[in-house]
């Protein structure tokens, strides 16, 4: 008779079989000296549930049946010059933006996950654990290899993975994995598998691909759903965490909900850039920030917490402050950037009459009653030739990093500024939320290496902009505005035609 086949539920079993194993000779405490420290109890590691009980003979067949479709399209795109069916050169600044600040972060999850599965003593999390360890490595590869097109055209990408440790702007999503990866883990877990993965990943993924889409960018749409694929496994992974320390003891409650109210802050203000991708830097327009943020937040966020509400777990804090901000922060965004392009490695630009019209239409409240003027007066200095660079450096969030420009909430006119002092210094933030991260965590965030204290202190080349720009790797050229830069003149010469009918 033929050997009777394992269904998955058997097969996952005998995977794992003896990995749940007790030491002999060291203490647990000192083999796995991580998972208690943070104060959190397990009663019973057995009671996680992997509902997708995933082996890795099935994981590597599953990811090798993608990796042939994705390289395909890929290939396919790169041979037929699949950057010359673009929307317009200007959607290449979102990719420049996107890739440079995503991808780095990308290793950084890959090397949480692989820390975090080897100090958890319970089967199943480690197991889960090396499985986003591995697709997260995946996920840098496959963004690496759209870098590799794109910079054959476009400046800004070839000095990429040097730029992450010392320009001001990719210091933002630096510091979020940074400040995850130093945490322990399973408020690593919740930072990256609940917060990132679960309660906003569909705000990076889901808008910013379909715009990918609108803009005729092929290699990005299908590394961003072979990505998304796995992002499934990745939610699952992040609510699990959730319920698995929430149902082991009662006061774990308290922990969880601080770590939750954390990292959602942090990562609202990581996806701000995102805000301004797809607002302002995508030819073609899928929806705005505000909308995304209504669907993919409000809404899903909604019916996510009033189901975790039987757990005693309540709506991050400050969610209501970061709805309301939906209504301004990619405005602002644009603003610090377009002031900031001389030290950025993508370009920024005005938007021309139609575009505000369109962000008229998506912020009937707030846009042209408190953006539009400015708008239109930077407009009317760049047909004077006085195009406006902040010839300043500015004040830095000391945990979110990014400059010091959000408005007070309820009053847009204003700047919203908090500081403390601590062992006698005074740091700075942009919100309560920020503020109170670092109240929490003092010792942690006064060691947060902010770029505009290295440039005062001398650490970043030189005193001056060109030796502060050469320090980066930023080429005269990538920076800017858009007008008069070499991937405006490349992309005239592409398509004379359409050149010539828009002026």
């Amino acid at each position: 008779m033929s050997a009777k086949k394992l269904g998955l539920k058997q097969r996952y079993a005998h995977m794992t079989r003896g990995l749940d194993w007790e030491t002999s000779y060291q203490k647990m405490e000192d083999v796995f000296p991580y998972d208690r420290f943070e104060g959190i109890k397990i009663r019973d590691w057995s009671a996680w549930e992997d509902p997708f009980r995933l082996t890795m003979d099935s994981y590597w067949k599953f990811q090798a049946e993608k990796e042939r479709k994705l390289y395909a399209v890929l290939d396919s795109f790169a041979q037929n010059n699949g950057q010359l069916g673009l929307s317009d050169a200007r959607y290449a600044n979102a990719i420049k933006l996107f890739l440079t600040g995503i991808s780095p972060g990308e290793y950084q999850a890959h090397r949480g996950f692989a820390f975090t599965g080897r100090h958890m003593r319970g089967v199943g999390p480690r197991v889960a654990a090396q499985m986003q360890s591995l697709d997260e490595l995946r996920h840098l590869q496959t963004q690496v290899h759209t870098i590799s097109h794109y910079n054959k055209y476009f400046g800004g990408l070839s000095e990429f993975r040097h730029m992450h440790d010392r320009v001001w702007y990719l210091s933002v999503p630096k510091s979020f994995f940074d400040d995850a990866r130093s945490a322990g883990p399973f408020e690593f877990m919740i930072a990256i598998g609940f917060a990132f993965e679960y309660v906003l990943t569909n705000l990076l993924f889901v808008p910013f691909m379909s715009g990918a889409a609108y803009n005729g960018d092929m290699a990005t749409v299908t590394f961003g759903f072979s990505a998304q694929s796995d992002e499934s496994r990745h939610m699952t992974l992040g609510i699990e965490v959730i319920k698995f320390l929430l149902e082991q003891h009662p006061d774990n409650l308290p922990i969880v909900q601080k770590w939750v109210d954390k990292w959602f802050w942090r990562g609202y203000r990581l996806l701000s850039l995102v805000a301004m991708m797809m607002d302002y830097m995508l030819p073609k327009k899928v929806m705005s920030w505000k909308e995304a943020w209504s669907i993919y937040y409000t809404e899903a966020g909604g019916s996510l917490f009033e189901d975790l509400a039987r757990y005693g777990l309540r709506v991050p804090k400050y969610s209501d402050i970061a709805t309301a901000e939906a209504d301004h922060i990619s405005h602002q965004n644009w603003a610090i950037f377009y002031q900031y392009s001389h030290a950025a490695a993508f370009h920024t630009w005005m938007p021309d009459a139609e575009h505000l019209d369109w962000l008229s239409e998506k912020y009937p409240d707030s846009f042209d009653r408190y953006y539009r003027p400015r708008w239109e007066m930077w407009r009317e200095m760049e047909k004077e030739g006085k195009r406006f660079y902040n010839p300043g450096l500015p004040q830095l969030c000391q945990v979110c990093q990014i400059p010091m420009a959000y408005m007070e909430p309820g009053k847009p006119t204003e700047i919203a500024f908090r500081s403390t002092k601590y062992k006698g210094e005074r740091y700075h933030f942009c919100s309560d939320g920020c503020h109170d991260i670092f109240c929490d965590e003092p010792d942690k965030y006064v060691q947060a290496w902010l770029p505009v204290h290295q440039i005062f202190q001398g650490n970043c080349g030189g005193g001056s902009v060109p030796e502060v720009l050469d320090w980066y790797h930023l080429k005269d050229g990538d920076n800017r505005d858009y007008v008069g830069s070499a991937d405006e003149a490349l992309w005239s010469e592409w398509h004379p035609d359409k050149v010539r009918q828009k002026a």
